[in-house]
């Protein structure tokens, strides 16, 4: 989850429950002088607001897919509410409006009057509990991203081991090819001089056959 998308949400929260007292408090200006004032800072408020959506827009979608899935969701949410906060600004624009809300003042009962901070009371409530499910998902979200770093990392070694077992092993076999190259050039040796003894053992055996049979001719002939 992104601390940025946190923070813009917090300052949209806000912003949306101010705009909506002054909406509510501007339609019971009797000056239009005050009213004209108040209807400045409300628009310059919508429009802080829309930079807001915007932001928090550009930042869901920079996120990983299971997290902006779940940030898109809310930030259609908080569009909805800021049509909402257009939608009375352009009632305080009108001048039916107007005059519907100077007669609310001057024909209404206490209770009536009062109805304007309760809607402002909900519409606080309200964000403070996005702002606490935000919270609550962030953490989850944050959760899910250490456990899986940690998988990964724990994956990372396995496959670092399994490499110095691999490069092990290998060692292994160029040390037994080194013995078997060295073991095939002492049977070779070995055998060669297996052939030249044969060699000498055979020329041996006939100089003795010759000289035997030398010998014998020597004696008989005499």
């Amino acid at each position: 989850m992104s601390e940025v998308f946190e923070g813009y949400e917090r300052q949209y929260c806000e912003l949306s429950a101010n705009l909506s007292r002054k909406c509510n408090s501007t339609s019971l200006l009797p000056h239009a002088d005050e009213k004209k004032e108040k209807v400045l800072e409300i628009k310059s408020g919508l429009d802080d607001a829309e930079v807001l959506i915007r932001k928090m827009d550009l930042e869901a979608r920079s996120l990983q897919p299971s997290v902006k899935a779940m940030l898109l969701a809310k930030l259609r949410e908080y569009k909805s509410d800021l049509n909402q906060l257009k939608r009375e600004f352009k009632r305080l624009l009108s001048p039916d409006a107007n005059q519907a809300a100077h007669e609310e003042l001057l024909d209404s009962s206490r209770a009536d009057l009062q109805s304007g901070p309760s809607d402002q009371r909900e519409r606080m409530t309200m964000s403070v509990e996005r702002l606490n499910q935000s919270g609550d998902r962030i953490k989850e979200s944050r959760r899910i991203m250490l456990e899986t770093e940690e998988l990964g990392i724990s994956i990372v070694e396995d496959l670092n081991q399994q490499r110095e077992t691999l490069l092990h092993s290998r060692n292994k076999l160029h040390g037994v090819d080194d013995a078997i190259s060295k073991s095939k050039k002492v049977l070779t040796a070995m055998s060669r001089r297996m052939s030249r003894n044969k060699w000498i053992v055979g020329s041996i055996i006939a100089v003795l056959v010759i000289a035997i049979i030398f010998v014998l001719y020597f004696k008989l002939s005499h």
